[in-house]
């Protein structure tokens, strides 16, 4: 999508710190982070939420969720706990209509959240 911002960072259109890469999905820096590591995980295609992608291609949700362990483990938070989250809606918070996941590690993380 010509417009949407995560697919102009896989298109390389947007710079962002990448910290891993896929044949299906990326890895980068949250320029917002939530915790000492926050890093986004995101398909290489275009779906607005987690729901879109589970339906549309299983294969590529798979794909971002072992790349999100792939990044807790380079980012030494895979031993002591880390969260995957993936808001979908904006009422779960949801701002960037791409389906991402959030890695959050390297400090406590209480649940609920907020």
């Amino acid at each position: 999508m010509t417009d949407c911002l995560f697919c102009k960072i896989v298109s390389g259109d947007v710079p962002a710190e990448i910290v891993r890469e896929s044949e299906r999905a990326v890895a980068f820096r949250d320029i917002n982070p939530q915790a000492p590591t926050h890093v986004l995980v995101i398909p290489r295609e275009h779906h607005p939420n987690a729901a879109a992608l589970a339906a549309a291609d299983p294969a590529s949700l798979a794909a971002v969720v072992n790349l999100a362990q792939e990044v807790a483990v380079d980012e030494d938070v895979a031993g002591k706990g880390y969260r995957i989250v993936f808001n979908t809606g904006p009422e779960a918070g949801q701002t960037v209509f791409h389906v991402h996941a959030h890695v959050l590690g390297g400090r406590g993380l209480n649940w609920p959240p907020g």
